[in-house]
């Protein structure tokens, strides 16, 4: 089955940050799903959306766990046409949330549908349909009442743009869901509501009264025992009430349940409106959670091993040069420590990983200065980076890496003549199915029947090497339409089973 992303990449023309956005959206919309006690259905448009002939593409759906389901089957990847659902259409022409008055009827139960504009950089991207099951009647109950209010003020923040925040969090899958315990609190901090589930995390933290009325953060403070965790739990419910989104945090009570909080600002038409605070008794499964924690450091230390051993390789290769002296081995031994010192900064920045993943700009902006250095000693030609590479798995991260290095390395000793400055440029960009990077110069340009496949430059060997069985991407040498040369390389993302 096609994932988001797939879907993305295959039907729109969406950049990157736009595609971002709208995984962040759906990793958030369980929360919304289960406070709405209604499905959620993601739909792009397929071509031009003023136009009222432009179809709808289904690119992600959730249900809720907190009630019956609209849509049975599955939705991903089905189609419709501005008739048979016709406030998508208004929703992303008017740019805000549109409501039936009147309920339809899908798969033989009635449905109300209400769509809701999806806002990132000023734009609307995509439409949130949020279709409520009303074939089970439901009597309003205040835990009813409090979520759907929750849930209104979250989706009008979806269509403000505001939701969910510009920054990711790296841990909302593992963050308190909703059935786990939901504390409301008002623009002052004080509980105006809290589901049965949040009251009992709190009385196993020690607290035997009610929750209502009283202020979170004060209370959460004095119930925690470290006081560090203490400060940190209360300043991040402030912030929320301040408007800014937090990570999750574990603080352990004085009594030693351990419980998990977040909080979300609501900021409905940029309005306070106070906060939710999601809450989890993990005191049980925290046994577990360190078996966990033990393999992914071991894990993270067999890299710091590997990175330490590399640098110990690349520190005798530096010594072996420094004693040599044939020049043509001088130089292909330090070529070998740049080479081990590439790889041993992918091990490092994996050492401090949790989930095997490594930031491309992280490593290559500690890279690319070693190289500009030298460059600048010899003959004063800098390195400039331009764009986010971003973040890729532990397989991809080392050739990338070393491809890289080895196309700039080649750029700085081959463009410009000797004596003569110059600059290399590395620019990236980022879609949902490719990483595509150019290295770029304003040099001499590419020799006379220069051929990629022919070459026995070594470098550019083990760069051709890499693209193809490592990376399965593609990569061209060509010559400016200006002066010099560039290395376009193209590196798919996802890889196919």
């Amino acid at each position: 089955m096609s994932t988001l992303t797939d879907l993305l990449a295959e039907h729109t023309g969406l950049p990157g940050a736009a595609v971002d956005h709208l995984q962040m959206v759906a990793a958030e919309w369980q929360l919304l799903s289960d406070l709405a006690f209604a499905d959620f259905v993601l739909w792009v448009p397929l071509g031009e959306h003023q136009s009222p002939d432009c179809e709808y593409l289904c690119v992600a759906q959730a249900r809720p766990t907190t009630g019956p389901t609209s849509h049975p089957d599955d939705m991903v990847g089905s189609t419709v046409t501005p008739a048979d659902h016709p406030q998508l259409r208004r929703a992303l022409v008017e740019g805000r949330i549109c409501r039936e008055e009147d309920p339809r009827w899908h798969s033989g139960v009635p449905v109300r549908r209400e769509t809701i504009p999806v806002r990132f950089g000023g734009e609307t991207i995509a439409v949130l349909s949020r279709d409520t099951n009303l074939a089970v009647p439901r009597v309003p109950s205040p835990l009813e009442i409090a979520y759907l209010g929750s849930a209104a003020d979250l989706c009008q923040m979806i269509s403000d743009g505001t939701f969910p925040a510009i920054e990711p969090s790296a841990d909302v899958h593992t963050s308190p869901r909703v059935g786990d315990g939901l504390i409301r609190i008002d623009s002052a901090g004080a509980v105006v509501f809290a589901s049965p589930n949040a009251l009992s995390a709190y009385h196993r933290m020690g607290h035997a009264a009610d929750l209502v009325g009283a202020h979170l953060a004060p209370l959460t403070r004095s119930l925690v025992a470290d006081p560090f965790d203490a400060t940190e739990v209360a300043q991040r419910i402030r912030t929320a009430l301040d408007g800014n989104p937090s990570m999750r945090i574990e603080a352990e009570s004085r009594r030693g349940a351990a419980v998990l909080f977040r909080a979300l600002p609501l900021r409905p038409l940029g309005k306070a409106a106070g906060a939710l605070v999601l809450v989890r008794d993990v005191t049980e499964v925290k046994r577990r959670d360190r078996a966990l924690l033990s393999k992914d450091a071991t894990i993270r230390e067999i890299h710091h091993r590997v990175k330490n051993n590399l640098q110990t390789v690349a520190a005798l290769l530096r010594l072996q040069a420094r004693r040599t002296n044939n020049a043509e081995a001088r130089d292909v031994l330090q070529e070998s420590v740049r080479r081990v010192t590439s790889i041993a900064l992918v091990h490092e920045t994996l050492s401090m990983s949790v989930d095997e993943r490594a930031n491309l700009d992280d490593v290559l902006d500690q890279v690319f200065p070693m190289l500009s250095d030298v460059a600048t000693a010899e003959s004063g030609i800098a390195v400039r980076k331009e764009g986010k590479l971003g973040v890729v798995s532990a397989e991809l991260a080392t050739p990338l890496v070393m491809v890289l290095t080895e196309l700039v390395q080649n750029a700085l000793e081959h463009a410009y003549p000797a004596g003569e400055k110059g600059e290399v440029v590395v620019r990236a960009e980022r879609s949902a199915k490719y990483l595509d990077v150019v290295v770029s110069d304003e040099g001499r340009g590419l020799p006379p029947g220069f051929s990629l496949e022919r070459t026995e430059r070594l470098g550019l060997q083990i760069v051709r090497t890499l693209v193809e069985s490592e990376l399965r991407g593609s990569l061209s040498l060509r010559r400016r339409d200006v002066k010099g040369t560039e290395a376009v390389l193209r590196v798919p993302l996802r890889r196919s089973r």
